[in-house]
């Protein structure tokens, strides 16, 4: 599968987050807890290379808690505040505002040498589409200040947003990079529902999604779909077709539904807690 989308938005968003860098004093950048490495748009870090970076691992319920304290470390290690959120129940939200407060304890102090008291710290939220960024800011801010959606993009613009005194936030759209160097992150990407559905091969992605699952994960499909994982990938496939009275008119097995089910399965939690990539000395491994 080769995965190619940078809408002519996502280059007037990236000149806007630009722009708006020299308003702020920290970096709040969303990534998956599933996909940590290919969820982490690197022309942030070009863009945010002289500001104070907060890492948030959402979705975190989702992946597995083996993978994500490695994940944390790995962060921690290179410099980063780094803090666990469920932004859909607002679990770890709470901790955010603290995090923040420490990232930003040196510029604080500063201002207060200054004689600058009590100015709010100014945060830019950052992340790739449908990162969830949207729903963390309506939890952290405790109401519904941005619309959010289940679609890649659906913020469009920017937006303040005054939590409290301590703290405003600069919403953004979320962008993805140019060009995947690696196609592996863009099929992690599209797993995860990061990549317009059109453009996708629903079949192929629950292919490779079957063949990590049985290679990492064990159990985890037989125990959904009461499937032998043993069995040829195509075989079960058809299987879960027939499970899940996936036909055609004609009464032909469609496969192209099952799929739909099994990267929906995958993308709610119904086939377990999953991560998809784990960091190890040099680069990070996964599908």
């Amino acid at each position: 599968m080769h995965f190619q989308w940078y809408p002519g938005h996502m280059t007037k968003a990236r000149r806007m987050m630009q722009e708006d860098m020299k308003l702020i004093d920290v970096v709040i950048e969303l990534v998956d807890a599933r996909i940590p490495y290919s969820s982490k748009n690197p022309d942030i870090d070009e863009l945010a290379k002289n500001k104070t970076r907060v890492i948030l691992l959402n979705k975190y319920d989702l992946a597995d808690k083996r993978y994500t304290e490695l994940w944390k470390h790995y962060f921690e290690k290179k410099g980063y505040f780094v803090t666990l959120v469920n932004s859909k129940n607002g679990n770890g939200v709470k901790q955010v505002n603290e995090v923040v407060q420490k990232a930003c304890q040196e510029k604080i102090e500063r201002d207060r040498k200054k004689g600058i008291l009590n100015r709010p710290i100014r945060a830019m939220v950052v992340g790739i589409p449908n990162v969830g960024k949207s729903t963390f800011i309506n939890s952290f801010a405790g109401k519904a200040s941005t619309k959010t959606g289940n679609k890649p993009g659906v913020t469009k613009g920017k937006q303040w947003i005054r939590l409290n005194k301590n703290i405003e936030l600069l919403d953004t759209p979320g962008i993805l990079w140019p060009k995947f160097e690696d196609q592996a992150v863009g099929l992690r990407l599209a797993m995860i529902g990061s990549i317009r559905e059109e453009i996708l091969n629903i079949q192929e992605l629950a292919f490779e999604l079957i063949k990590y699952l049985v290679q990492n994960y064990k159990g985890n499909l037989s125990t959904r779909y009461q499937i032998d994982e043993t069995m040829d990938v195509l075989v079960n496939m058809n299987l879960i077709a027939e499970k899940r009275a996936c036909r055609m008119k004609g009464g032909e097995l469609d496969l192209e539904k099952a799929a739909g089910f099994i990267v929906d399965d995958f993308r709610s939690g119904k086939l377990g807690n999953i991560t998809l990539e784990f960091p190890n000395q040099e680069e990070p491994q996964g599908v």
